[in-house]
């Protein structure tokens, strides 16, 4: 018998063997279709996700960019003349993000240098989950967490229901045959609760329970088998020192109502730098213009002069030497090359300006500023100004709200010192029956078949109620202390930032003002430049004519009128960006720009809503429930629309008129306005200038410069006899009404106003 199960033991070892040994590496299947789709050699891919999404308008339908190997035709039908009311608001209609750089526009069009990565910012696209929107200050208030309806969920009623069935069968350590401790204990248990709580605004916790407990079991001493009880109670639990008051149970909601604050001056210092960075990107463009004009100007005058010394040379007459050739030459092309830049920074700036308005990058059309810089001087108040930057400052106002902030954790943090004492009242009505509940009162007590727990509970023969008080308390308070003394580091410091912020608004303030005046001044003495270069190059081109002078000097006083008359525009421009920043410095750059921040409106069921529920309040009874009340948390709503404009001479021409010692006049005008309705990206045509007399080949096209009335009125007062005064040189500034000016102003006359002026009533 061994023998046999040895063998049989040896050939299924040696059968496992080889089965085992000629196994395959994939198991074997008799019936397989060979469908490998399900197979996959990858764990992670790069893929597309599954999102429905719309283009816009502006993204599909882009055309291809004008460059300058296809530069833009001119055609007035394609010209948009846009004026800068029309850019910030459609600046504002298009932007749901909020495109901004931080209120400077970081593409400028500068002379001979250009920074092409920084035309259009990328912010956008490398960080946009920190990008602005309009979207918010509405995320930050319906924030489930921190938002303020969240803060006031904390109030709402709750209502929680719970119910078990329990199975026991159990043996226990008892005498068999004893009535009161069985042997073996079975018992179908049932318990169902319902429990209604509410917090009031003066921390008490109240609770209404209904408790439902249904027993069956096998003791034998029982009544009946089964039973019911049922009970209802009230219980009210008020913390008598930590926790107690109104205003420490609402400093969650007065911290969500804070955070609203917060974003609201954030999405204001957003909107005010989109404004800004419009504002500063549509004078870049209208410089751009002029920069282009400078630079043909030029380069017509180069190429006027290398063709007299060209055919000069063909001829083999003096004047056309080789290296004189070679000269003239040599200035055409390089002219040439501040066109090509000149009309590759236009671009750029009129890409910049669609970008910031939330346009196409192209449509066909080439945006050219309606609007012209106003010249008038400017001059505020710096007391009022550098007061209402104090005030009005976004960036002040979300500080403070960060410091009012603090002062409310302060409340939390000192409310922890105190102990935990709670009075405690629990008050309860029961009843027990072999039923629980029906129709029909039968009468009957709890010692009584076919009872109703129901009908005994509500007879009110059962009550009992519980009174008393809890106290607890750490001793040392080691960690409330600890949160004391940061929340008031936290208010040290935030007191300190907001003192060295108001300290660098200051500063800011003073950079701008300052640079108001700079370029004021630089303005007036710009355009005497300009003026000197043309009659500097009508000079040398009527020497170089009869042979008095060489072409050097010629040469070179082209190159200094162009440089002449783009340093011109270029204060002009950086006056106006001077005028936008002492607005924004002091907070009233919205105002100034006529843009004014409110909340959208509602559906027309809130409103209904809201006014049902205050004639609901009217007409109730005034409960003062609370013995604390909240603290004023803020002083009233900022003012919109009040702005300090200071002396602002608009549509006036000043003229300052200094005699020197001998009695020569010296011109130093302000600037004369523009006009963009002349400027062509062709080289400009002959014109004559507005006194009718017929210009010379290298003078400049003053009419389309927009210089035509105030050059004329230098050159008459140039030429008209005028005293000399005795003694010392004698300034008098000579003020002329001009109707230039395209864009009323929009604001007021300088107003008186103090420290004091500024400061919202506390409500």
């Amino acid at each position: 018998m061994k023998t046999q199960f040895h063998q049989a033991w040896m050939l299924v070892l040696i059968g496992s063997v080889i089965f085992t040994g000629c196994q395959p590496t994939q198991p074997f299947y008799f019936k397989e279709s060979g469908d490998l789709s399900l197979y996959l050699d990858k764990a992670t891919d790069i893929e597309y996700p599954d999102v429905d999404t719309h283009r816009l308008e502006e993204v599909q339908n882009t055309e291809a960019p004008f460059t300058i190997s296809d530069p833009f035709e001119m055609d007035e039908s394609q010209i948009w003349n846009l004026t800068l009311e029309e850019a910030v608001a459609d600046s504002l209609k298009n932007s749901k993000v909020i495109r901004t750089a931080g209120g400077n526009a970081v593409f400028r069009v500068i002379p001979n240098t250009t920074l092409p990565s920084q035309a259009i910012p990328t912010t956008l696209t490398v960080r946009n989950d920190a990008m602005p929107t309009i979207y918010d200050p509405a995320l930050v208030s319906s924030n489930p967490q921190f938002g303020v309806e969240a803060a006031l969920s904390e109030f709402d009623a709750q209502l929680n229901f719970n119910t078990n069935w329990d199975r026991l069968d159990r043996p226990q350590n008892f005498q068999t045959g004893n009535p009161f401790f069985l042997s073996e204990f079975g018992q179908n248990l049932f318990t169902a609760n319902a429990e209604l709580t509410k917090k009031a605004a003066t921390g008490t916790q109240f609770s209404l329970r209904q408790n439902n407990t249904y027993d069956y079991n096998n003791r034998t001493s029982l009544i009946y088998p089964s039973s019911w009880l049922a009970n209802v109670e009230l219980e009210a639990r008020h913390p008598l020192l930590r926790g107690s008051g109104v205003q420490v149970n609402r400093v969650n909601v007065m911290l969500a109502r804070i955070r609203e604050d917060v974003s609201l001056a954030d999405f204001e210092t957003n909107i005010r730098n989109l404004v800004s960075d419009v504002e500063e990107a549509y004078w870049q463009l209208y410089f751009a213009y002029h920069n282009l004009e400078a630079a043909k100007i030029g380069r017509d005058s180069a190429l006027v002069t290398w063709r007299r010394v060209r055919a000069l040379m063909d001829n083999g007459t003096e004047g056309g030497e080789a290296e004189k050739e070679a000269q003239a030459r040599q200035q055409y092309f390089e002219f040439v090359s501040r066109t090509e830049a000149a009309l590759r920074d236009l671009y750029k700036a009129e890409g910049s300006l669609r970008y910031f308005m939330g346009l196409s990058a192209t449509d066909g059309r080439l945006i050219r500023p309606a609007t012209e810089p106003t010249d008038a001087w400017v001059q505020f108040d710096w007391y009022d100004i550098h007061d209402e930057a104090l005030v009005r400052s976004p960036e002040l106002r979300r500080q403070s709200w960060r410091i009012k902030q603090r002062e409310i954790e302060m409340i939390t943090a000192r409310n922890q010192l105190l102990p935990q004492l709670d009075v405690v009242g629990m008050y309860r009505f029961l009843g027990l029956g072999d039923q629980l509940i029906s129709g029909d009162r039968s009468g009957r007590n709890f010692n009584q078949v076919n009872s109703k727990a129901w009908d005994v509970l509500t007879e009110g023969n059962y009550q009992e109620y519980t009174i008393g008080a809890q106290f607890s308390m750490p001793i040392g308070f080691r960690q409330e202390l600890a949160g004391v003394r940061n929340v008031q580091l936290q208010i040290a410091r935030e007191k300190a930032v907001l003192e060295d912020m108001e300290l660098e608004v200051s500063h800011l303030l003073t950079d701008t003002v300052r640079d108001l005046d700079s370029n004021y001044n630089l303005v007036q003495s710009n355009l005497n430049r300009l003026i000197a270069a043309n009659k500097e190059v009508d000079s040398v081109q009527a020497a170089y004519d009869v042979g008095t002078v060489t072409l050097d000097l010629l040469l070179d006083a082209q190159r200094r009128r162009s440089d002449a008359q783009i340093a011109y525009f270029q204060s002009l421009i950086n006056y106006n960006i001077a005028i936008k920043d002492v607005h924004m410095r002091k907070g009233s750059l919205l105002d100034y720009n006529g843009v004014y921040l409110a909340e959208g409106p509602w559906p027309e069921k809130a409103y209904f809503d809201a006014q049902g529920h205050a004639r609901r309040r009217s007409a109730s009874h005034f409960l003062n429930y609370g013995y604390t009340r909240p603290g004023v948390v803020s002083r009233g709503p900022v003012p919109q629309g009040t702005i300090t404009a200071g002396m602002y001479e608009e549509g006036e021409i000043i003229v300052d008129e200094t005699y020197s010692e001998e009695g020569e006049y010296i011109p130093t005008p302000a600037k004369s306005p523009t006009s963009l309705d002349a400027v062509s990206l062709e080289p400009p045509a002959a014109t004559q200038v507005a006194d009718g007399s017929t210009q010379s080949k290298s003078e400049l096209d003053w009419n389309k410069l927009g210089l035509t009335k105030l050059v004329s009125e230098v050159r008459g007062k140039n030429g008209a006899s005028r005293p000399i005064p005795a003694g010392k040189t004698q300034p008098r500034r000579v003020v002329e009404s001009a109707s230039h000016e395209s864009r009323k102003n929009s604001t007021p006359a300088k107003t008186a106003a103090t420290p004091s002026g500024w400061q919202a009533a506390k409500r």
